[in-house]
């Protein structure tokens, strides 16, 4: 389990074909401090798991699956991407329950700098996580724990303090870019326990 409160923003090293899958090679630091081969790290909000791992960097693969789910296969060398490693027991949880399970993908549609420095992120919002995106109500954006601000038929905005954006790879999306999004698994949870009812 993830919480959304990214850790260190890592660079693509390179990402390798392999049959209708790919091996994702990270440069990264802090998220190596305590890794082996076998742990878990998101990349924007995608768990993966380490299978290769060196100085200043590390290796997972991603399978057909994961790569048309998430926007990990349009990665190139040179990308910044989130990452975080999974709570460790008793840890302080900052952010909202994140299971690294990418519901969606989606694409900035509007960014706007505001005169306090903040931001405001519109996306389109994908019918299918539609239900669960509520106003003043948690989504993970690449792996970002973020609430949202507004919601209406086909879109929906995050406002992103400054600090925020300088200290994650949100800061170098554009109009345009794709990003990975995971829906508040207590909302799924809480659809499944009523559907019997409706």
């Amino acid at each position: 389990m993830f919480t959304g409160i990214v850790e260190e923003v890592g660079t693509i090293r390179a990402l390798v074909p392999d049959g209708g899958g790919a091996r994702v090679e990270v440069n990264a630091d802090l998220v190596l401090g305590d890794a082996e081969i076998g742990s878990s790290i998101a990349v924007n909000g995608c768990c993966l798991t380490v299978v290769d791992m060196g100085d200043g960097w590390w290796a997972a693969d991603a399978v057909p699956e994961t790569l048309e789910r998430t926007n990990i296969g349009s990665l190139a060398p040179g990308d910044r991407v989130n990452l975080e490693r999974p709570l460790a027991a008793g840890g302080r949880f900052g952010g909202h329950v994140v299971q690294g399970h990418v519901d969606a993908t989606t694409t900035v549609s509007d960014i706007a700098e505001l005169e306090d420095g903040s931001f405001r992120y519109t996306f389109q919002l994908p019918t299918t996580i539609a239900g669960y995106v509520v106003e003043k109500g948690s989504i993970a954006i690449d792996g970002i724990s973020l609430t949202v601000a507004a919601v209406d038929s086909t879109t929906f905005t995050i406002a992103v303090i400054p600090h925020t954006h300088e200290v994650t790879a949100l800061g170098a999306r554009t109009v345009g870019s794709r990003v990975n999004l995971e829906a508040d698994v207590l909302a799924k949870y809480v659809e499944r326990l009523v559907r019997p009812l409706l």
